[in-house]
């Protein structure tokens, strides 16, 4: 029997970060029982649902968005509604007043560098029949501590396409001690602490044997690249790169100095190329692994103290001197995590729960 519940996405980007990319891979993953519908503006996202075969229009402002989705409503039996931006679960509300559809609307929180925009306009949805979908235990105590309801808060993590872990580069069994190359994949900005590795590498002078390669730009790229060339020349910042996949592949481990991350998807990537995380024991990123030693035969990686460029360098020190059986069984750990917690076959039936009412 054919589906025809839309589930209907509606993005405040249309760009290709974290937040469309989880868009498109919950459209993908649940196409099989509701038909896909992206509304985003223009940009790449709209490329990337055409190679996936999800439907998508581009609308250019609220006014714009207001005046196309009353074609999709009318008529509509019952609707799965996901938003991005306050003002578009607003429009959405204000027009099914008219409509009346039978729906299930959650509102997708992935956090970011404004707090008053990432989470303090969120409590305008409080006491409407919205759920905010907060992607990790850090998203939710933002939020609540911008003033939304805890009663409204769900939180559902973030995952990767079953498809895009089997797909994924991944590095070679590691066959002697020891960390050499590290790849750090983040926006250059300073909410990201990026200047806690150079302090770290300022501490201790043994670091200098390690290469370090950071992946993207942003707001400190010139400062901190100038800072790197003149006293650490074992650091480069490459700048945006289209081959993350082949980088992480490439690499020993992924770090992430970022303390209050919402999530981390790169972390994901890292876990699925199977090379060791080094994480901050803060933010979302931090709770993508439990906390462990380098001993545990169950670690799936290792944390530092957040902020701690001393810690930092101890817990590096520690991992250019780490076993091959202890970096071979991080890596397994994490990829074995990957599958457990962050795949799409473990996160898609928290999706499926959420809009039982009109799943066909």
């Amino acid at each position: 029997m054919m589906h025809n519940t839309r589930l209907l996405y509606l993005l405040h980007s249309g760009n290709l970060y974290g937040t469309e990319r989880m868009a498109l891979a919950t459209l993908q993953g649940l196409q099989n029982e509701l038909l896909p519908l992206l509304f985003a503006p223009p940009g790449p996202v709209h490329q990337e649902a055409g190679r996936l075969g999800i439907e998508s229009h581009v609308f250019n402002s609220s006014k714009d968005l207001l005046r196309q989705l009353p074609h999709w409503l009318a008529n509509a039996p019952s609707i799965a509604v996901c938003a991005t931006g306050v003002s578009h679960s607003l429009i959405f509300l204000f027009l099914n007043l008219w409509y009346r559809v039978t729906n299930v609307h959650l509102h997708l929180v992935h956090g970011g560098t404004d707090e008053r925009l990432s989470y303090g306009r969120k409590k305008w949805l409080n006491y409407l029949p919205v759920t905010l979908v907060a992607v990790s235990g850090f998203v939710r105590e933002r939020l609540l501590a911008h003033g939304v309801r805890d009663q409204q808060i769900k939180v559902l993590e973030n995952f990767l396409p079953d498809g895009q872990i089997n797909a994924a580069l991944q590095r070679p069994r590691f066959n002697q001690d020891g960390i050499r190359k590290v790849i750090i994949v983040s926006r250059v900005d300073p909410i990201k602490r990026l200047d806690i590795l150079l302090d770290a590498l300022d501490l201790e002078p043994r670091l200098a044997e390690l290469e370090f390669r950071i992946l993207g730009t942003g707001w400190d790229l010139d400062t901190l690249s100038a800072r790197a060339k003149g006293r650490h020349p074992n650091v480069t910042f490459v700048g945006f790169s289209g081959q993350v996949a082949e980088a992480l592949a490439a690499s020993d481990m992924l770090l992430h100095c970022c303390p209050s991350e919402p999530f981390g998807l790169a972390i994901l990537e890292a876990m699925a190329a199977k090379i060791p995380v080094l994480l901050p024991d803060a933010g979302g990123a931090g709770s993508l692994i439990p906390p462990s030693d380098l001993d545990d035969e169950a670690a799936a990686g290792l944390h530092f103290l957040a902020n701690n460029p001393h810690d930092l360098a101890r817990q590096l020190i520690r991992l250019q001197t780490a076993s091959t059986a202890q970096l071979n069984r991080m890596a397994d750990n994490a990829h074995q995590r990957l599958w457990q917690h962050y795949s799409s076959h473990a996160r898609l039936q928290d999706y499926r729960t959420q809009f039982a009412k009109v799943m066909p």
